[in-house]
């Protein structure tokens, strides 16, 4: 009787989480048969899910319709430099929370978590006013410096760093080592899975980011991928089909980024970096 109620279990488990799997991945897979429709067969009623004709010359259409490599360059330039300064920033800022002892630390650092509670909609105008004053609207300035630190990175990274038992710092610096040749030669080694998810979590959402680019830019020459969707949408309508194309032409690089590299996601927020 047991051996049944575990077999039920089992396969109720797995139903759920296929029914589950299906309902999520169901946009993903409309959103690709939209892309080879003809377009009058996008908004026909009762739906059609598969097209009459494959049309992969939407996807033509859809790279032509924008400047798609001068966006690609900016997208690329754009997330490397704000994935590389949110390392930085994380790093260090994770380090002294975690082990250096300074007035004020704990209450500092409660200020910076209560932040995470604001919406980040608030801070648009503020930060465009900034900005805007400084001169930079129009550049990779104002495209990056807003998000160059995250508060949630420097609270998982520090969770991290806090699980690494004390007792290898205090060797480290009875053997004269200073705080900076042991940040970079013990913790950074041993917090690698969690400083992966990080970058990865910052890589997908600085390439998928279309509000800000999109605020900070009025010119071709700066904008990134995810502004040209505005292009797909005129006075005479939306061309469904072209701008499904282009969609999975944006996501398409994260999604085999993540493909490839999940377990590091998983293994560096479940595993090390909520201990402590």
């Amino acid at each position: 009787m047991k051996k049944w109620n575990n077999r039920f279990v089992k396969a109720a488990t797995y139903g759920i989480l296929t029914a589950g799997a299906a309902f999520i991945l169901l946009p993903f897979v409309w959103m690709i048969l939209t892309s080879v429709k003809p377009g009058n067969e996008v908004l026909l009623m009762p739906p059609r899910w598969l097209p009459s004709k494959i049309q992969w010359e939407n996807y033509v259409k859809a790279f032509q319709a924008v400047p798609f490599m001068t966006y690609f360059k900016n997208s690329v330039i754009v997330t490397v430099c704000i994935t590389s300064c949110e390392l930085i920033t994380t790093v260090l800022a994770a380090f002294a929370f975690a082990r250096l002892e300074f007035k004020g630390k704990n209450l500092l650092f409660m200020l910076l978590v209560a932040t995470m509670m604001v919406p980040g909609e608030i801070l648009v105008i503020p930060n465009f006013v900034t900005l805007a004053k400084l001169g930079w609207i129009n550049s990779y300035k104002a495209l990056i410096a807003p998000w160059a630190a995250s508060v949630f990175s420097i609270f998982l990274l520090r969770q991290q760093f806090a699980s690494i038992p004390e007792s290898y710092y205090k060797a480290a610096r009875m053997d004269g080592c200073g705080d900076l040749r042991y940040l970079l030669t013990v913790m950074v080694p041993m917090s690698r899975p969690t400083l992966v998810s990080v970058a990865l979590l910052k890589v997908i959402n600085s390439w998928n980011s279309y509000l800000w680019p999109l605020i900070a830019t009025n010119e071709k020459t700066m904008r990134t991928l995810p502004v040209g969707l505005a292009y797909f949408s005129t006075e005479a309508g939306v061309q469904y089909n072209t701008l499904m194309a282009f969609s999975l032409l944006i996501i398409s690089p994260t999604l085999i980024m993540y493909a490839l590299t999940q377990k590091y996601i998983i293994q560096g927020v479940s595993k090390n970096g909520l201990k402590g």
